[in-house]
């Protein structure tokens, strides 16, 4: 009910040969995973390189580790940066291109998860290549930009929150959608939801302060880790594990996973939860319902 990949073993490989240029992904989770509303991938882009205008009958969502990739979508390229996400909607026309200056690198998750390129039913359509428009650096205050958003690390920083803003700081129009959720040392925030029309699969930065605990606990979803910064302890179906940098974890349905920092250290992860979390019961942690048989044995 879950599974380990580690950095080591993150090797992306050519992807939609014949319909792309210098791009390459990584499937961390294979057929046979038990995955189904997740596809988790690691994605690079040569400075030249480029993937085929195409229609997805899948939700895409994504976010920028390293370099400037340029997006095609709505009528517009724009040029993404380190820290910029987005929701690519099922059915949206869309294209990818290298920036001419470097390689490019970016986290996806494909929710539902592809049935793949072969078989009586594709998932992936092309349609050209992709359309000669000019670049522009990504503006998230543009109205036509409303399914992309980027993250400072600032963004996330509790020391620098707890600080206080300045009042000309913010660049998009603040709203809970966009505040950080900060409690028992870890501190959440979304970037991809409902707001910017996902409705597939959430992505979302974590970070924990050093002590910070999640105790044992299981949702009705599947998630997706990718570690970023930091050392952290996992425990996923009773057996626990180190993870650092790199190495991608994915928990299914059901799966009683915690996470402990035990290094006094600030550690960071993107997570994915596929479907949408509902609006009740998305955690089940196991020490609240320990208390009740407890209570009930002792009645």
């Amino acid at each position: 009910m879950h599974i380990l990949l580690r950095a080591s073993e993150v090797k992306p490989t050519p992807e939609y040969v014949g319909r792309s240029k210098g791009f390459a992904r990584l499937k961390a989770l294979t057929e046979g995973s038990g995955a189904v509303h997740t596809d988790i991938g690691i994605c690079t882009l040569e400075a030249d390189g480029s993937i085929d205008l195409c229609v997805q009958s899948f939700e895409e969502t994504f976010y920028v580790l390293e370099g400037n990739p340029i997006l095609i979508m709505n009528g517009q390229a724009v040029r993404l940066e380190p820290g910029g996400c987005g929701a690519i909607l099922t059915g949206v026309p869309h294209a990818w291109v290298g920036d001419g200056k470097g390689v490019s690198k970016w986290i996806d998750n494909l929710s539902p998860r592809p049935r793949g390129p072969d078989g009586e039913h594709p998932d992936t359509f092309f349609v050209g290549p992709p359309p000669e428009l000019e670049a522009h650096d990504m503006d998230i205050r543009d109205p036509r930009n409303q399914s992309l958003f980027r993250m400072r690390d600032k963004d996330i920083d509790l020391k620098h929150l707890s600080a206080g803003s300045k009042v000309n700081e913010p660049t998009v129009s603040a709203s809970m959608a966009t505040a950080v959720l900060a409690y028992s040392g870890i501190a959440v925030k979304m970037l991809v939801d409902q707001r910017l029309g996902a409705a597939m699969s959430t992505m979302f930065m974590v970070e924990y302060q050093p002590g910070a605990v999640a105790h044992p606990h299981d949702h009705p979803l599947e998630e997706a880790y990718v570690m970023l910064e930091g050392v952290v302890d996992v425990v996923m179906d009773g057996e626990r594990y180190t993870v650092g940098p790199g190495d991608i974890l994915w928990t299914s349905v059901g799966c009683i996973h915690a996470f402990y920092e035990i290094e006094g250290k600030t550690v960071r992860w993107l997570e994915t939860a596929s479907p949408q979390p509902p609006t009740r019961g998305s955690y089940r942690f196991s020490r609240d319902w320990d208390y009740l048989a407890e209570t009930l044995a002792k009645a």
